[in-house]
């Protein structure tokens, strides 16, 4: 069986990709960066399988090297860092080999969650404003991680085999749409007799998604999370169906929820202990701050929290102030929110999330030095912490200090090499400071991520010829560029 290779796949993908909105928040390793430029795997069996594990990985990166090209990303430290701490708190207790994993956080208020091979995690944000505890939360967390240790995406393939044929091009363009944009949408935009074929694989039998829900189950209890939040989950998804009337729901639409899951479910997480689990602040800190994101406007986002606290009606009345200080910066009343958070701080001092928040009301306000300082004091007390640091190179920037800025961002482009959206603020910051050949580093990684490695061999070929030949950094230059130049050569 013959298989569209990367042209196609690339030509589709841009085409479909446009108009969609998305939010990652990834964890590729760097070296995985050059891989992806590869010509796309052919489905042969290695070790008896219609596809491999090392298959699935190819498969993961290209996924997500076009979701980086097709889609805006929303950029809130704050909820992708509290996304990657229930993650990585899930994962130890999940039969995966490979424990290492790329999260996506899709701009949409709508719920939607899904798996991906190569151990691709993605939900929208809209699980958060559907989802009303952080166990409803974890336990679709807990179930996409279920699809992905029990490889039902493979075993998906492996029935599918002796029906029609499918493109693998075909397939990776129906993952992604499926995931960003309706499914009928997806489905329609694959083109001819591949599209039933496509849907066929994307959507989960009902055996897969009974043993998802008992191994998720099994995570959440050995997490010390509560299994409840299954079946509670599951309800709110069944009102959500119910209200929608013939239009499913885009995470129905691939995990078919019938009335016996919901029993097998609910019956499953009852033969653990009742009682003793509570739900972290900061899951209800996080939902506060998209309820903002997604409300009509600023204006009615005020409203909302403001009638919350008027009416005692706020299950978590510190998130409900505090979603109303995120409501005043985003209706340009950053004193009302400094005030706001200065009180929630007086209670809860060096809680991260308000100190970076109340950074932001002070940066809003031009008060740079209280905003460094605040800043400052709390990456002492938290080294390393992706949201403080974030914080601090767009104070510095804004200030003036883009050398430091740039800083900043080096720490965080080492932490987190896949992100293309720190490459890109590292190669604005470098140019502000007139250091030419960071511009044009910074700019390669932020190309080798897009998928463009003519363009990644350009920026270090200007970067070469902007360093004496005797500097150090001149070889780690051109190692760099020898490793593009050999991608670039194998997939010609």
């Amino acid at each position: 069986m013959k298989f569209v290779r990367a042209a196609f796949y690339q030509k589709f993908t841009r085409k479909a990709g446009q108009g969609l909105a998305l939010a990652v928040a990834l964890s590729l390793p760097l070296n995985s960066v050059i891989a992806n430029e590869s010509l796309l795997p052919t489905l042969g069996g290695v070790g008896g399988g219609l596809i491999s594990e090392q298959q699935e990985a190819e498969i993961g990166r290209q996924v997500m090297r076009s979701l980086r090209v097709s889609a805006e990303q929303i950029r809130d430290p704050l909820v992708t860092d509290y996304m990657n701490s229930i993650v990585y708190r899930l994962v130890p207790f999940v039969p995966l080999q490979d424990k290492r994993l790329s999260l996506v956080v899709i701009d949409s208020p709508a719920l939607n969650a899904f798996a991906v091979p190569g151990n691709i995690i993605g939900v929208n944000a809209g699980l958060f404003l559907n989802a009303a505890t952080e166990q409803q939360f974890a336990s679709v967390i807990a179930h996409e991680l279920a699809h992905l240790s029990q490889r039902h995406f493979a075993r998906r393939m492996e029935q599918q085999e002796t029906s029609a044929p499918l493109t693998l091009a075909g397939m990776i363009a129906g993952i992604i749409l499926s995931a960003v944009t309706q499914s009928d949408v997806g489905i329609a935009a694959i083109a001819g007799t591949q599209a039933m074929a496509v849907q066929n694989m994307l959507q989960y039998s009902r055996s897969n998604e009974q043993e998802a829900d008992r191994v998720g189950i099994d995570v959440l209890a050995n997490a010390g999370m509560d299994p409840r939040g299954m079946p509670e989950m599951f309800e709110v998804m069944m009102r959500q169906n119910r209200l929608q009337g013939n239009r499913l729901p885009e995470y129905l639409s691939t995990h078919p929820l019938t009335q016996s899951r919901v029993s097998d479910s609910r019956s499953r997480a009852e033969q653990y202990p009742e009682g003793g689990v509570t739900d972290a602040l900061e899951y209800h800190l996080v939902r506060a701050r998209l309820q903002v994101r997604y409300a009509k406007s600023p204006g009615d986002a005020v409203d909302l929290f403001e009638g919350y606290l008027a009416n005692d009606s706020a299950n978590w009345e510190e998130a409900a102030h505090y979603g109303l200080a995120v409501a005043y910066l985003a209706a340009d009343r950053p004193q009302d929110a400094r005030k706001k958070l200065e009180a929630l701080l007086a209670r809860q001092p060096g809680r991260i999330t308000y100190v970076v928040t109340l950074a932001e009301a002070l940066h809003t306000l031009k008060q740079t030095e209280e905003a460094r300082a605040l800043l400052q004091n709390a990456v002492q007390r938290n080294p390393g912490n992706a949201p403080i640091i974030t914080m601090l190179a767009d104070v510095e920037r804004s200030a003036g200090n883009a050398q430091q800025s740039a800083e900043y961002l080096k720490t965080l482009t080492r932490e987190y090499p896949h992100r293309e959206d720190l490459w890109l603020q590292l190669a604005e910051a470098e140019g502000q400071a007139r250091n030419i050949v960071g511009v044009h580093r910074a700019r390669a990684e932020y190309d080798l991520l897009m998928g463009d490695l003519e363009s990644a061999q350009r920026q270090l070929r200007e970067a070469q010829e902007k360093t004496p030949p005797e500097a150090p950094l001149r070889q780690i230059i051109t190692e760099r560029l020898s490793q593009v130049s050999d991608a670039l050569a194998r997939r010609r």
